[in-house]
């Protein structure tokens, strides 16, 4: 059983470190902890949640419904949120203050990580040190130097899932999109813009206890937290890179603390500039003092991207639990072809001229789904449904929605992966890339220069480290 008493943040991160080294040790000595199999009934993946405040309360919700998986433990420093997360899961999980204990279980397949993000790594990797198969919640880690350490960790564990949790990955309308631009229905994509705007975003909580206020807004401060960047750019940061089909070569951006003056360290506005391969872009930005979204037809706040092509644009955003996902599609037909008459006079320019002729606007058709799309092989009724449902949709009496919230999608395939060995659409390589740009984000804006993305190779190694790296 778990200790009556919790234990304090900044002991919790060096526990964590000691029984990293020690497993590490032994691990050496007597070979690596044997992975877990899935042995349970039904070929169900039991698993723990390490950290059930909002977000892991939120999974556990999602969990209940997904059959591919049972819940055998639960674990928080926090007592509230661990008896909250008792009662939540359908499986009534046995709790713990120290997740070492829920770690040092040997029915316990797999692990979900829903903890702050300055505790990514350290319970990863004693997660991984353990035999376990990994769900993390992004951003997937903090420092540079957690970024070559756990790469180099993983990869020595091939037979491991790593999944972070980037559910965009995982939704209809995005998979959609990006096929879109593979059969280049958007032309050349060169540009693409995000917004996350809240108003007004995080506030100042008082902790119930007044020792650790900074550790219960951790958010708040740069010591525990990659501020707005992490925190909301990260999804929209993946977004991008997986539409471009590349990473960034650089980044460059403005961040200052100008509202939320309650002690914060963060910055309460970021505006980011992200060069791709081939001059392509994506253009971010987070504020904290207005929520209205300029796209959608104005039916939606907050959060959405916009992806740009010489032929094309799409508008799209994930959906929550109370909304739906929307995704549409805004065809850019070339400039009409004019041939000059033998014999005319051509006409002066004149200044300004192009206001009246930039062409109108048009209303945004659904992005349809395979489901949707009329193939010929249907029978009448099949084939006359899909006509009456493409006639609903483009006079906007219909929309098209996703059978499943990508969380949910999210959470069945890491379970299928940890059954199969598959490897998760968002996985090790993904979650490293975005933990990157989040950091050098945020390294731009605090220098205020153009970050390099090579220069990642070069951040926190230790002098052996970059010599064996050269």
């Amino acid at each position: 059983m778990a200790n009556n008493s919790d234990i304090k943040r900044r002991d919790f991160v060096k526990t964590a470190g000691a029984v990293g080294a020690a497993a590490a040790a032994a691990a050496r000595i007597q070979g690596a902890p044997a992975i877990q199999k899935v042995k349970a009934a039904n070929n169900q993946v039991q698993y723990g949640m390490i950290g059930t405040g909002g977000r892991g309360q939120y999974l556990l919700r999602h969990l209940n419904s997904i059959d591919g998986g049972r819940c055998l433990a639960v674990c928080d420093i926090y007592r509230p949120n661990l008896e909250a997360a008792i009662k939540t899961s359908k499986d009534k999980p046995k709790g713990y203050l120290d997740y070492r204990e829920l770690l040092a279980r040997t029915d316990i397949d797999a692990v979900l990580i829903a903890v702050p993000l300055y505790l990514h790594f350290p319970i990863t990797r004693d997660a991984l040190l353990a035999g376990k198969h990994v769900f993390c919640e992004k951003s997937l880690v903090f420092k540079p130097e957690e970024v070559h350490a756990l790469r180099a960790l993983a990869s020595s564990r091939p037979k491991q899932v790593l999944q972070v949790g980037l559910q965009r990955r995982y939704s209809k309308f995005y998979q959609t999109a990006k096929q879109m631009i593979e059969k280049g229905m958007l032309g050349n994509v060169t540009h693409v813009y995000a917004q996350w705007h809240r108003n007004p975003g995080w506030r100042m909580r008082q902790s119930p206890d007044p020792k650790r206020q900074r550790e219960w807004n951790w958010r708040l401060f740069r010591e525990f937290s990659g501020g707005l960047t992490a925190e909301l750019a990260s999804h929209q940061i993946d977004v991008a890179t997986w539409m471009f089909g590349a990473e960034p070569e650089f980044v460059v951006g403005v961040g200052s603390l100008d509202t939320m003056k309650d002690g914060r360290d963060v910055y309460d506005n970021i505006q980011l500039i992200f060069n791709y391969p081939g001059g392509r872009k994506l253009m971010y930005s987070a504020i904290s003092t207005n929520k209205h979204l300029s796209l959608f037809q104005g039916t939606r706040t907050e959060f959405g991207e916009v992806i740009m092509g010489t032929e094309g644009t799409i508008e799209i955003t994930v959906g929550t639990d109370d909304e739906p996902a929307i995704g549409l599609w805004f065809y850019e037909p070339g400039p009409p072809k004019v041939e000059k008459a033998a014999g005319v006079k051509e006409k002066p320019v004149i200044a300004g001229a192009t206001l009246a002729t930039t062409g109108r606007g048009q209303i945004g058709l659904p992005i349809l789904f395979e489901r949707d799309l009329v193939t010929g092989k249907e029978s009448f009724l099949a084939r006359e449904l899909k006509y009456a449902r493409l006639w609903l949709y483009k006079r906007g009496i219909m929309v098209p929605e996703e059978d499943r919230n990508p969380v949910d999608v999210e959470l069945d395939e890491f379970f299928q992966c940890c059954r199969t060995g598959a490897r998760p659409k968002a996985d090790l390589q993904v979650g490293l890339a975005d933990s990157t740009a989040v950091i050098l984000s945020n390294l731009a804006m605090d220098e205020g220069r153009r970050v390099y993305f090579s220069e990642i190779e070069k951040m926190g190694r230790t002098p052996e480290a970059k010599g064996r790296k050269a």
